[in-house]
């Protein structure tokens, strides 16, 4: 099995590739290796695509790949090989972003990204550092992960969902923010679960071994 961390130059490459290789070497999960090939994505069995920065920035990047978008998108929605999105790489599963100006998503999952607007000033944006899950769906990557279960956020925009079933968990921010989204093939999540120590490696586990 082969699973493909999609590099298009704006992502933590390092970690997460050493979180993913360490996962799939512990459970048996066969090769993980970064890529900016769309011959090499095609080949891939798992589809991983990492984000840090702003939105338009990200999309930019991406695009500007030739062939990398095709190759993910023909692997993700015609063959339905298993995606996994983070952070950015997640907020691009939207409709749309609106961080600094409207930008198109790849809509796989409708919604919007925008500014995260706590309730009350003692939650400060960007929303960083340690927080709670809440599950609001049973999903076979949260095998062994519980509610209340901390994961390690760094962002300033979310990606709000306009189909509630689509939202898989949440965390409070003096709102609602969106933490993991996801259908049928497709899961995404806002933190960073290379970062999120022991909830993190579970998942990216479980990720390696899911069968949608």
């Amino acid at each position: 099995m082969l699973t493909a961390i999609v590099d298009y130059e704006s992502g933590n490459l390092h970690s997460a590739h050493k979180a993913f290789e360490r996962m799939a070497r512990e459970g048996g999960f066969g090769d993980v290796i970064v890529t900016s090939e769309p011959d090499t994505i095609l080949k891939a069995d798992r589809i991983v695509l990492p984000g840090d920065g702003a939105f338009p920035a990200c999309r930019k990047a991406l695009f500007d790949h030739k062939g990398i978008f095709e190759a993910i998108e023909e692997q993700v929605i015609t063959r339905a090989r298993p995606f996994m999105g983070i952070c950015i790489g997640m907020q691009m599963l939207s409709t749309r972003g609106l961080e600094y100006e409207e930008t198109p998503g790849f809509d796989w999952i409708s919604g919007e990204v925008r500014r995260i607007a706590p309730s009350t000033p003692e939650f400060r944006v960007p929303h960083m550092g340690w927080n709670a899950l809440q599950f609001e769906a049973e999903h076979p990557v949260f095998e062994g992960v519980k509610g209340g279960d901390h994961a390690y956020f760094v962002h300033s925009y979310h990606f709000v969902v306009n189909h509630p079933a689509q939202r898989l968990a949440s965390v409070d921010h003096g709102e609602t923010i969106t933490a993991i989204v996801g259908r049928d093939n497709i899961i995404g999540v806002q933190f960073h679960p290379e970062k999120s120590q022991d909830v993190g490696l579970r998942m990216v586990s479980n990720f390696l071994g899911w069968k949608p």
